[in-house]
């Protein structure tokens, strides 16, 4: 769904300090662009030019579109996106952006003040907002709605769809290519999603339990078959009391759990002080809105790699 920014909340996150003027005069003087997408072919001459918050969500557009987008990440790679700061380089990017992708549901929603400040006219989608075919999920704390959505790999064929009909529609004259795209790599999706499913159901069903870092994998829990048994942190960036990590370690020893997952770019010592305290093991590089190195270079990759480490921490076969 492709809709105009919005106008931006007065509590915005976005601590850049700048009026509207400073900030155009600052974007006039940048040179660069965000953090480019995964590794891909080299973008045609007049390619789409698309700014997405995520290297996830980066990672997509250049998997649907190919040569006909040059798509760049706003947050880069191992960085949290939900306590993103923009920097002038960023809003440079945004202000000579043809698209803007973005997630939606206050998981990047710093991203509209830049939009408002640099490039009001420019098309957004949102990709997960009133996505049809979803049972959204009720949030932590400060979320209304959990916005992690792309972790069921059949939201990701949703958003590979949405992003198609929005590159089309931002560059007629290659909407044909782009639908293409879009549709082979909605198949690849669909294959991987089967292969999630049977790879979970590997793992003893007593066992199908997980504890997370943060509130990242509710929809993945939900469409493959495992319990939720709590969390080490309800926000990314806010630590827990001494009575929430007690009581998380109580529900680990109670359900049975056999292990805690921790996430890359964020410290695991309280992840592995939680699994030490509640003896169970500890996995401390599963990935959810960010990419990083070969082989999790795409979201193809950071699924694979979750489920690798999910199965083999609970269980499974390899």
């Amino acid at each position: 769904m492709i809709r105009r920014a919005r106008a931006v909340p007065r509590h915005s996150s976005l601590r850049l300090g700048l009026g509207v003027a400073a900030i155009l005069l600052v974007v006039a003087a940048c040179t660069g662009a965000a953090t480019p997408a995964s590794s891909g072919p080299t973008p045609a001459p007049g390619a789409l030019k698309v700014v997405a918050t995520t290297t996830v969500l980066a990672d997509m557009v250049r998997q649907v579109g190919g040569t006909n987008v040059d798509a760049t990440s706003i947050v880069p790679k191992g960085a949290v996106v939900e306590t993103f700061d923009p920097s002038p380089r960023d809003i440079a990017a945004v202000s000579a952006a043809d698209l803007v992708v973005m997630n939606g549901l206050g998981l990047d929603d710093w991203l509209k003040r830049v939009i408002t400040a640099a490039n009001p006219d420019v098309p957004v989608v949102r990709l997960g907002e009133d996505l049809p075919g979803v049972d959204y999920i009720s949030g932590g704390a400060g979320e209304a709605v959990n916005p992690h959505l792309w972790l069921d790999v059949s939201n990701g064929e949703r958003y590979a769809a949405r992003i198609a009909d929005a590159l089309a529609t931002a560059d007629p004259a290659r909407a044909a290519d782009v639908r293409a795209g879009g549709d082979a790599y909605r198949a690849r999706l669909t294959d991987l999603d089967a292969g999630v499913r049977a790879r979970i159901a590997t793992i003893p069903a007593a066992d199908r339990k997980l504890v997370s870092f943060h509130e990242a994998f509710p929809y993945f829990a939900k469409a493959y078959g495992l319990e939720i048994v709590g969390s080490v942190v309800g926000v990314p960036g806010q630590d827990p009391s001494a009575g929430e990590v007690a009581t998380l370690i109580d529900a680990i020893k109670g359900s049975g759990a056999k292990a805690v997952f921790a996430e890359a770019g964020f410290n695991p010592d309280l992840a592995r002080a939680i699994a030490t305290e509640a003896g169970v093991s500890v996995e401390s590089n599963l990935y959810n809105d960010s990419l990083g190195d070969p082989p999790v270079d795409t979201y193809e990759g950071l699924i694979r790699w979750d489920v690798d480490r999910i199965v083999a921490a609970l269980g499974g076969r390899g």
